[in-house]
């Protein structure tokens, strides 16, 4: 079901909000472990503010914004990419992960004067491995809440 409705909306807020829970437990508990370094968003989005503005945003407040951006914003990044492509679930997760993945390692880390794909290191692997996860399971849980709603709907 690519059809943006009410209901549809309701799953894909539901499955980025799913999906960006778990995507922050992956960067603080999982990345120190598996790449030695844990995943802080929320200093890009520092980084960029301070950048375009010159003002110093709290970490909290950053937190939030790359939360926001993460739950809704990612999820919406996956319908469009399903309705754009005609893809399944799936492979739209997996390539709206790969895009964002290079659109905050390769455009918006080097905006804050961070070198291209922070020379594809151990922060830009593990990053990779969390968008990427992250928007699959955005899709996969989409796919499941819409499979719910169909069933729902037939019986």
């Amino acid at each position: 079901m690519n059809t943006l409705t009410l209901t549809n909306s309701k799953n894909i807020a539901l499955a980025g909000v799913v999906g960006e829970i778990t995507f922050e437990a992956y960067a603080w508990l999982l990345s120190p472990v598996l790449f030695g370094v844990k995943l802080e968003p929320a200093n890009l989005v520092i980084g960029l503010t301070k950048a375009a503005t010159g003002m110093q945003l709290p970490y909290a407040a950053a937190f939030a914004i790359h939360f926001l951006i993460g739950s809704l914003g990612f999820a919406a990044a996956v319908f469009l990419m399903k309705r754009i492509t005609k893809v399944g679930y799936e492979v739209a997760g997996i390539l709206t992960g790969l895009a964002l993945w290079f659109i905050a390692q390769g455009i918006l880390a080097p905006l804050m004067g961070r070198s291209f794909m922070m020379d594809f290191g151990t922060y830009t692997q593990s990053s990779f491995v969390g968008h990427v996860g992250m928007t699959l399971l955005i899709a996969v849980v989409w796919k499941w809440l819409s499979r719910q709603e169909q069933a729902v709907s037939i019986g």
